[in-house]
């Protein structure tokens, strides 16, 4: 059996009970489940496989989804306690910037352009807690140069603090690249930061984030003869079609996909995998997330019906490969009959993009619940080894 305190369902019963010991059948009643299901996942023999149910719940419980997932609070993780040491300062820096501070430039402007560079290869890398470390002395550097320099910054740190679970300083941050680039009037670098604003904002404002990418859209339409231009404008169709599908809404989904889709098969993947800002806007970035709609659509047999027809490897960006495994490991594990085939999954997963596949907590609480399915046989090795690595112990 796992033994772990800090799953998604020990974090429901937890804050069911503060609720003066609400009933699972309360709960199930205003989030919109039945009782058995929200009794298998707080025992950890399911999951949560749906954002829209995250954010039900959470709201039947008068908390945030962040507080359900334990993002940006949770001790114990060593990748996310060195980042933790480092926000603050990055926290301090997005303030003196909104502000309006600048401070004089202390490197040279190649000096700068390298250690941009190297924010960026830290990202496609997913390499999370490195990036916070560069982040608080770049973002005050980019804010003296300011223009595209802070854009580009100010989306790595909006990037950076998403996945490190600090959403609203994720938001911050997205603020900034979006108000410098309104400065400079450069539409692909605007593009950019309004992606990076639709992604910051919280899972309980899909409604909201779909409606900024519509706005988006719409603003850039008249630059679209520029490919960087049409990449953005690709990602931000993306962004509103699971946003759609999250708020219920799978009809504007389904419309935003095909734009998308047609989008991506004039372009073609970039070919050094990574496209404007390592975007990685294409054909197989558009059925990656087609992928994730299908998953939060309840639908694991049409993720896996599409894993088969996309080559992750394809696109630079680590995270993108670690979608990719992470959708397909969640959605074999769902049938509760392909524990292995998941397992293997996850496995690549983590190869992939070690930092956020261990931060992640639907991750984790797929593996509880596999842990769950076994304990009845012998638990296997490499499933023991995985979940030790996540900070789960299972009993022997």
């Amino acid at each position: 059996m796992a033994r772990k305190t800090d799953t998604i369902g020990a974090r429901i019963r937890y804050w069911r009970m503060r609720r003066s010991g609400m009933s699972q059948a309360v709960l199930a009643g205003l989030a919109g489940v039945s009782q058995s299901y929200i009794s298998q996942v707080e025992s950890g023999r399911k999951t949560i496989d749906r954002r829209s149910t995250l954010v039900a719940v959470a709201a039947a419980l008068q908390v945030t989804v962040a507080d359900l997932l334990g993002q940006g609070t949770e001790p114990g993780d060593p990748a996310r306690e060195r980042a933790a040491e480092c926000v603050p300062a990055i926290w301090s820096a997005l303030i003196e910037i909104e502000d309006g501070e600048r401070r004089p430039l202390t490197r040279t402007r190649d000096e700068l352009a390298a250690d941009i560079a190297r924010g960026e290869q830290l990202r496609i890398r997913s390499n999370y807690p490195a990036m916070a470390r560069l982040l608080p002395g770049l973002l005050l550097e980019a804010a003296a140069v300011e223009g595209t320099v802070l854009v580009q910054v100010a989306y790595q740190a909006s990037t950076c603090l998403r996945h490190l679970g600090y959403r609203h300083l994720a938001l911050n941050a997205a603020r900034v690249a979006v108000a410098a680039a309104e400065d400079v009037e450069e539409p692909a670098w605007l593009g950019a930061s309004r992606f990076a604003y639709a992604q910051s904002l919280p899972i309980e404002s899909a409604p909201l984030a779909a409606r900024a990418a519509d706005r988006s859209l719409a603003e850039l339409q008249a630059a679209a003869a520029d490919e960087r231009v049409r990449q953005m404008l690709g990602q931000l169709h993306l962004a509103a079609a699971l946003t759609s599908t999250v708020s219920g809404r799978p009809d504007l989904a389904r419309d935003h996909l095909s734009e998308a889709a047609r989008e991506a098969a004039t372009l073609g993947d970039p070919p050094d995998g990574d496209g404007f800002n390592g975007c990685g806007f294409g054909p197989t970035n558009v059925k990656l997330w087609e992928m994730s709609i299908a998953a939060e659509l309840g639908e694991p047999g049409r993720v896996i019906e599409l894993s088969r027809t996309v080559r992750p490897q394809v696109l630079a960006a680590s995270n993108r490969q670690m979608s990719y495994w992470v959708d397909l490991g969640r959605a074999l594990a769902e049938s509760g009959r392909r524990d292995a085939e998941a397992l293997a999954a996850f496995v690549r997963a983590e190869q992939a993009a070690p930092v956020p596949f261990a931060l992640n907590p639907l991750v984790q609480d797929a593996v509880v619940a596999m842990a769950q399915r076994a304990k009845r046989r012998a638990v296997p090795n490499e499933l023991r080894l995985l979940a030790g690595r996540l900070g789960i112990s299972l009993a022997p």
